[in-house]
């Protein structure tokens, strides 16, 4: 299986878990994914820490929008995803 697999994560003033939580994803031994995240208006350096992960890994997709809210967060990366989205997991 090679299917790439997009993972959207909303950031919004996690600047405390974000690496964490990137590192975790760019670790997996599944490598064909693209990461698309969308800073939401963070007042904290979430957004400058999306950008500098997007700058080492060309599979980070980095949106920065208003604070509009995570359904509008997920809502815009929707909108990006590579290819036809076959699953949906929302926790």
């Amino acid at each position: 299986m090679n299917d790439l697999i997009s993972v959207i994560i909303p950031v919004f003033n996690v600047e405390k878990y974000l690496r964490e939580c990137l590192d975790s994803i760019l670790n997996q031994t599944y490598k064909n994914i693209e990461i698309i995240l969308v800073d939401d208006g963070s007042k904290d350096s979430s957004g400058i820490i999306c950008d500098e992960y997007a700058q080492q890994d060309n599979r980070i997709i980095v949106i920065h929008q208003e604070n509009m809210g995570v359904s509008s967060a997920r809502n815009t990366a929707l909108k990006n995803v590579s290819r036809k989205i076959h699953y949906i997991c929302r926790w």
